[in-house]
């Protein structure tokens, strides 16, 4: 792969350029991003905690801006020295266009993220896969597609919004660069690339999980092309790229967030101790330079807010390291590993991790909040997809019509294309994945009859 490519400011779908107005195409991505309206949703929607339970610990929007900056300062820091290793690049783009570009995909990290995170991923996944919409696999009758929502994907569903549901009707979407929507696309592959037996064994987190469902393949091969992401494989039935290069710092950027963020969350809502939380923050600034200063003075609330602030970084400057270090293999698609995992502070941020998910991820509100969202998901799933159906054997139903009218995409889901099923269920999941958390609950309890509108 080539960094002139890579960087490519050409708007996906977009032919005509844009008017100059002091921003450059990668600010304008960043900020389409924070005035589209699936972006404000994320304010409402949990990253680890209930939000209700403390007015101190992060949503998905407080996560998605924190994120941004940290991604931000990794472009930053990495951009001089890769103009230095690459001199072509100077006539056209400044050492900050790399941390805008992170920035950017940063911040959109989350947007695809439904209501109840990672759970509701799942539960929307289990619904096609285990639960009543198993029936539709043979309506379905497509592999690739069927396989889009047996394994429903946040990343792939944010790729849709990015691309497509905002500003619909218009080639693109938001229109972004291909550099930042390639930075964005952490697992440049579909749905079902794992069952080949090309890429059976492969355990790295580029492998894991897809950026993409088959209704913006298009799209995203459009960008792929235009930023030239390297062919993984030989079989041209299967999309399966390499990743660009700041994809990893947008990942790493995520990783670093979520290990420390939440382990502060952790330790405000006391499920931490204070010598708990200091003992995994302390080893992962060993080596810093200029030492703690009146760290003895500060309150343990300080002194905790302080660590998390020189970790972060130092996270960020050995993150960096790392990434020019590997560049070269980056850039030939055979890096195949987190950055965070090749810092020297990797088994620390291990520890965290393993802390975290015994003494955070597991409190009795989260796992509450979780089987929850197990059941909201599915039941409004079942719920519209039911009605879809019984109004297409019976349009007179007026049960279904009435619910059915409630999405936004009403008209296009009951039209007699009988052979769209599959972005007939999309725009259902559309509709559902992107509700915040307190707006899938009341109108659950709505439509079940739980509670009336105004109750």
């Amino acid at each position: 792969m080539e960094w002139l490519k890579l960087l490519s400011e050409q708007a996906l779908g977009r032919e005509l350029p844009y008017i100059e107005d002091g921003r450059s195409q990668f600010q304008k991505d960043f900020d389409r991003i924070v005035f589209c309206s699936a972006f404000r949703k994320l304010q409402d929607k949990t990253q680890v905690f209930p939000l209700p339970e403390s007015d101190y610990v992060h949503t998905r929007l407080t996560h998605s801006l924190e994120v941004s900056c940290v991604g931000r300062s990794l472009g930053n820091l990495v951009g001089p020295e890769l103009l230095k290793r690459h001199p072509e690049l100077k006539a056209k783009y400044f050492h900050f266009h790399f941390g805008e570009i992170t920035a950017a995909a940063c911040l959109a990290h989350d947007i695809g993220n439904p209501p109840f995170g990672h759970s509701g991923e799942d539960a929307i996944a289990l619904y096609f896969k285990n639960g009543n919409g198993t029936q539709l696999e043979s309506e379905i009758n497509d592999d690739k597609k069927w396989a889009d929502l047996t394994k429903f994907e946040g990343n792939a569903q944010g790729f849709r919004i990015i691309t497509n549901l905002q500003n619909p009707g218009i080639k693109g979407g938001l229109q972004l660069s291909s550099a930042a929507l390639a930075a964005f696309t952490k697992y440049p592959k579909e749905s079902l690339t794992h069952a080949n037996n090309e890429l059976r064994g492969i355990k790295s987190k580029i492998y894991k999980k897809f950026s993409f469902f088959q209704s913006e393949k298009e799209l995203f091969l459009e960008m792929a092309d235009t930023v030239g992401l390297k062919e993984k494989s030989a079989d041209n039935n299967m999309i399966y790229r390499s990743r660009h290069p700041l994809a990893f710092l947008v990942e790493a950027a995520d990783d670093i967030c979520y290990r420390i963020m939440d382990l502060e969350d952790g330790y405000r809502l006391s499920l931490l101790s204070f010598n708990e939380t200091e003992e995994m923050l302390l080893p992962l600034i060993q080596n810093i330079s200029g030492g703690l200063r009146n760290y003895s003075s500060r309150d343990d609330n300080e002194k905790i807010s302080y660590l998390r602030a020189k970790v972060v970084n130092n996270l960020i400057e050995e993150t960096a390291k790392a990434f020019l270090d590997n560049e070269t293999s980056i850039l030939e698609g055979k890096f195949e590993n987190d950055l965070i995992s090749v810092i020297p502070q990797g088994d620390g941020l291990k520890i965290i991790k393993a802390i975290s998910i015994e003494k955070i991820y597991s409190t009795e509100s989260v796992l509450e909040r979780e089987a929850a969202g197990y059941e909201v998901l599915a039941g409004l799933l079942d719920s519209f997809l039911s009605a879809m159906f019984e109004y297409k054997k019976d349009s007179t139903s007026l049960k279904s019509k009435n619910l059915l009218r409630l999405l936004p995409s009403y008209k296009e889901i009951i039209s007699d294309n009988n052979e769209d099923l599959y972005n007939k269920i999309l725009l259902v999941t559309d509709y559902i994945s992107g509700m915040t958390d307190s707006a899938a609950i009341s109108l659950y309890r709505r439509i079940k009859g739980i509670s009336l509108p105004g109750r």
